[in-house]
């Protein structure tokens, strides 16, 4: 009798364990363009997944970074919108497709990854502490500004442009992803 008794306590711990994993696990996934960007896959395996970033992952592809952002990293990356793409002038995407242009497509997605970990409260802690903006630097050589601004998170490019982050803290095996509203550009 005994023995039952240790073996049901054994399995109703085990069960405890196992809902409180699963429940951890699901507060963690965080739903980006209609899909699950689950915590313990690479930042490519679940872009792929998201019909708001269709635009961004045929670009790394094009450019030819996938391997880089399904290492180790940790990488955080300001991941822009289809909607974002969109909002460049005609014709700019399909021009930085092309093989001709993989060099300046590099550099335009370099710029959109920094090297480490910043989740939006170490990013806004920081911010705080540096009257209201703090600089990164980028996978691509250039700064990114990182603004508070009324209780929001923007980043601004080297040419003064902006993009609000829509979606903060998208936890990745190898990083972290901010969605952005708009694409940053580098000088």
């Amino acid at each position: 009798m005994r023995a039952i008794a240790q073996r049901i306590t054994a399995i109703a711990g085990f069960t405890v364990l196992f809902t409180s994993a699963s429940f951890s696990y699901a507060a963690d996934t965080v739903m980006v363009g209609g899909a699950a960007m689950y915590p313990n896959k690479t930042i490519v395996e679940n872009a792929v997944n998201s019909k708001d970033h269709t635009t961004l992952v045929a670009a790394v592809k094009a450019a030819g970074l996938v391997d880089t952002l399904n290492g180790k990293g940790p990488f955080t990356v300001f991941a822009p919108t289809n909607a974002a793409f969109e909002k460049l002038p005609a014709g700019t995407v399909d021009t930085l497709l092309k093989p001709e242009h993989k060099a300046d497509l590099t550099k335009l997605l370099t710029y959109h990854v920094v090297p480490g970990t910043y989740t939006s409260t170490q990013l806004l802690a920081d911010a705080k502490m540096h009257n209201g903006t703090t600089t990164l630097k980028t996978v691509q050589g250039e700064p990114l500004t990182i603004k508070l601004h009324e209780g929001k998170l923007w980043v601004v490019d080297a040419k003064g442009g902006k993009a609000g982050v829509s979606i903060a803290d998208v936890k990745q095996s190898n990083g972290v992803i901010h969605v952005v509203d708009s694409v940053l550009m580098p000088k």
